[in-house]
């Protein structure tokens, strides 16, 4: 029976949509109805029109994910005319985009918005830290779900996705740097209570999962945060987003480094003999399982001999001036590593500004709204977003990597009152997104919101939308499929459309 699903020799890149359907044809009588369903997406992706120039300008992705909820009165969309209760305690400021003005708590930012596009008429119905539908294009079922990284009915990562689909294109040698990393932690791993879901190979298997870095450092700065499960108690947090020292890195996970006794002599002697053994299992090397094992020990060999990603971690290479201007927090760091790790071949990187401790922290902002804004979150953000897109032109990176600034959804129009120092509560009915680089039309505000910044006014615009303009920058087609476990194929997500308005060209 000829195999379709997960085959890299047959349809590859260059496989044009004849062929495909050829091959249909020839084999239609002995070939699985998943099977048929495929071929059918592929020759729907090779006959895809290509006429946008930013077709397939992406080749690596940079994520920026606001965990939390970003207000988008206090980024991207303020009302300095709208009531004080509304507005909030600050205005708006010029930027270099005649007529376009952001949070005046902004400012480096702002001097580079005609370097980058922001949608302001984001909208959906999944009001509760919808990390999942973000991030995968599928929302969670309930939040139990959403709080639930193994739920076997999540879809996989963006990033997860693109992994899987490079690996079905490419040759099956062992990367140098692995393709998809996440910084600076795995995904809530210092939550308080909750592990959220959102960035994970799910049905691809955990092979797909980011490999993540870990954080081994010290913070600088202690802050009072207010436990919403302990009777809103201030609890003592020494956060590294706020601060941290120059000693402090992002590493490779402890499991993956070799131990004093290991030499890469070794390693290599045990990898030719697990291979050997590999070859006389062939029915474990096609299971779902075996293969994620596989990719597993592909991965884990390519992270213990990698002296390029060892030394891409290494921030201390940098100038510490360079460093500074990212700003010595994690965030800044993570955002300074996550150039050096483009520029040493990683196609898929993601940075997560993520709840530390106590939830209801990051950009979480139901209480101290405007102190924890103006004094933590706003200027790291100015200083790491600034002079990483300053960096990433300036290296010549920004025209072929797609930045993206994602949060889950916005903050209420009107500021609570029955918090502690006031606060602005879930709400996804109008919020706002950046986007930059490969592609990506320069200047472009898309959308907008009403005068309150309660309810999108013009162009509402999805998740999946976003989702279904990044894959069209990667020059793949909305309508490829992926197998799940059992092999069924499943789109890429449901009901996206590309946004035509952000492109260039």
């Amino acid at each position: 029976m000829l195999s379709v699903l997960g085959s890299a020799s047959l349809f590859g890149r260059d496989c044009n949509r004849r062929e495909v359907m050829r091959v249909g044809a020839l084999g239609a009588a002995s070939l699985s109805l998943p099977e048929l369903l495929y071929l059918e997406s592929l020759a729907a992706s090779q006959n895809h029109s290509q006429t946008s120039s930013a077709f397939g300008k992406a080749k690596r992705i940079l994520l920026l994910y606001l965990q939390g909820a970003a207000s988008q009165f206090e980024t991207w969309d303020p009302k300095p005319d709208a009531p004080e209760e509304i507005r909030g305690k600050w205005g708006a400021i010029s930027t270099s985009v005649p007529g376009v003005a952001i949070c005046d708590q902004l400012p480096k930012v702002a001097r580079l918005i005609d370097r980058l596009a922001i949608v302001r008429s984001m909208t959906h119905e999944h009001n509760n830290h919808s990390n999942l539908y973000t991030l995968t294009g599928f929302p969670a079922i309930d939040f139990t779900s959403e709080t639930n990284p193994l739920d076997g009915r999540h879809h996989p990562f963006f990033c997860s996705v693109l992994d899987y689909l490079a690996d079905q294109s490419a040759s099956s040698a062992p990367l140098e740097v692995p393709r998809n990393i996440g910084l600076p932690f795995r995904f809530s791993t210092f939550s308080q209570l909750f592990r959220r879901a959102g960035p994970y190979g799910t049905f691809l298997g955990h092979g797909y999962d980011p490999v993540w870095t870990e954080f081994e450092g010290q913070a600088t700065s202690k802050v009072p945060r207010v436990s919403f499960f302990d009777a809103l108690k201030d609890v003592t947090v020494e956060d590294p987003y706020l601060g941290v020292t120059p000693e402090s890195r992002l590493l490779i996970s402890k499991d993956a480094r070799l131990r004093p006794e290991l030499t890469v002599d070794r390693l290599n002697t045990r990898r030719t003999l697990l291979q050997q053994l590999d070859d006389q299992n062939p029915q474990l090397n096609q299971s779902f399982a075996g293969k994620s094992l596989d990719r597993f020990s592909d991965m884990a060999y390519s992270l213990m001999t990698s002296r390029k990603l060892r030394d891409a971690l290494d921030i201390g290479r940098e100038p510490m001036s360079l460093r500074e201007r990212y700003g010595m927090t994690l965030f800044g760091q993570a955002a300074l590593t996550s150039r050096r790790l483009l520029e040493a071949g990683c196609r898929l990187v993601s940075v997560f500004w993520d709840e530390y401790k106590i939830v209801n922290t990051a950009w979480d902002t139901h209480f101290d709204h405007f102190t924890r804004l103006g004094d933590e979150l706003l200027p790291g953000f100015d200083a790491a977003v600034s002079t990483l897109l300053i960096d990433l032109e300036e290296r010549g990176l920004l025209d072929d990597t797609l930045v993206l600034c994602l949060t889950e959804h916005g903050r209420t129009p009107k500021i609570s009152t029955n918090t502690r120092g006031g606060g602005r509560d879930h709400w996804s009915k109008a919020y706002s997104v950046m986007l930059a680089g490969a592609g990506i039309r320069p200047g472009a505000v898309v959308g907008a919101s009403d005068a309150t910044g309660a309810f999108v006014k013009d162009h509402p615009i999805s998740p999946e939308d976003i989702l279904a303009t990044m894959y069209h920058l990667q020059g793949i087609d909305p309508a490829t499929t992926i197998p799940d476990r059992v092999k069924r194929p499943v789109r890429l997500f449901d009901g996206g459309q590309v946004v035509e308005e952000l492109l260039e060209g």
